[in-house]
């Protein structure tokens, strides 16, 4: 710990690897967007000393915006991680086992892969499919070793498209992601989680859309390693740096199947 406090005195920079939440972040077809309304405004009531507060009520999808996912989230054959019943976790409308109040807080060694920058691209292009010869030759490159307990981030370069929610959903042009063989070499390494910057961690073919999603099922359902999406991983490429400190809390969300989340990479200034 006191290295640590040491480190934070000599100076540390903080990237912020979320997006920003608002009507227009781009949402999958399979959740409910994010909405917000002043309920209140100043003016609307004024007390005696002349002030007046403003609120708001906020209506979201779990795994709108930049979120976590819980293992809840996705089951096989109507299990889910480590052969828990989906139809028994789930009853009364939340769930008792697996849920997104389950995920303890991580502060922990983070990498990115940079395959964006591998590529020489800004963008991978649509449909890509990121392999495990990706992942390996983006650590090698960034002089880092993916190993247990660690948070693999893995960059393509798609938020670029973030403010574009049809280009950002990629129905027609497909979107890049890891693989089935990529998820695997993550999870034989032992990642507590891993993130990206697309709506769903995984390679969408052109007019696919998310109607199949083997990588949810291999890292949720068959592995227990978290999905972490719609990234913002630019500054943090940007900057060149491979290893850093990272820190992600979800939401308390009692039974809950995802949360949004706001991941901070800490790195030596």
């Amino acid at each position: 710990m006191s290295g640590l406090l040491e480190a934070l005195a000599q100076g540390a920079e903080v990237f912020d690897l979320a997006q920003p939440l608002s009507a227009q972040t781009p949402s999958s077809p399979n959740h409910p967007g994010f909405k917000m309304s002043l309920m209140r405004r100043h003016g609307d009531s004024v007390r005696e000393d002349g002030s007046s507060a403003a609120n708001e009520m906020i209506v979201t999808g779990g795994h709108v915006g930049t979120h976590v996912d819980a293992l809840a989230h996705v089951s096989y054959e109507g299990k889910l991680y480590g052969g828990v019943s989906a139809e028994d976790a789930q009853r009364g409308g939340r769930f008792s086992e697996l849920g997104v109040d389950r995920i303890a807080p991580m502060v922990c060694r983070g990498v990115l892969l940079d395959v964006a920058g591998l590529h020489g691209a800004e963008t991978l292009p649509g449909g890509y499919g990121v392999t495990e010869d990706d992942l390996s030759a983006a650590a090698e490159k960034a002089g880092v070793e993916v190993r247990a307990g660690d948070v693999a981030l893995v960059r393509t370069g798609w938020a670029a498209n973030f403010g574009d929610a049809e280009a950002f959903l990629g129905h027609e042009t497909g979107v890049p992601g890891p693989t089935e063989g990529a998820a695997r070499w993550l999870a034989g390494r032992g990642v507590r989680a891993t993130g990206a910057e697309t709506i769903a961690y995984e390679q969408i073919k052109p007019e696919v859309g998310h109607a199949l999603l083997p990588v949810h099922r291999l890292l949720l359902v068959e592995e227990g390693v978290h999905i972490i999406e719609v990234m913002n991983l630019a500054s943090l490429a940007a900057a060149g740096i491979g290893e850093f400190l990272f820190v992600l809390a979800p939401l308390n969300i009692v039974g809950g199947t995802g949360s949004p989340v706001r991941p901070l990479a800490v790195a030596s200034a």
